[in-house]
């Protein structure tokens, strides 16, 4: 349950463009989710290098830099399916 309280703090932070406040959380949770979102911090970020490296750990294919709000709804339909494990 507390992963998925902070990956949901995560997300909101995403949501307000706030990448390293989101990246303070993300890089402390395992998980494809976690990893999926870490991906989505260096999209906003500018490190697309660094973001195609967090995708492949989600086991995502890397959408490219003009995908993040897009990334980030789908995201968040994740979260809302997502058992409270994850």
């Amino acid at each position: 349950m507390q992963m998925n309280m902070s990956l949901h703090r995560a997300l909101a932070f995403l949501e307000a463009g706030d990448w390293q406040a989101a990246h303070a959380i993300v890089q402390r949770i395992d998980g494809p989710l976690a990893a999926w979102a870490h991906g989505i911090v260096h999209i906003l970020e500018g490190d697309y290098a660094n973001a195609h490296y967090w995708y492949g750990r989600a086991a995502r294919t890397y959408p490219g830099p003009d995908s993040v709000r897009a990334e980030i709804a789908a995201l968040k339909a994740a979260l809302a399916s997502a058992p409270d494990a994850e």
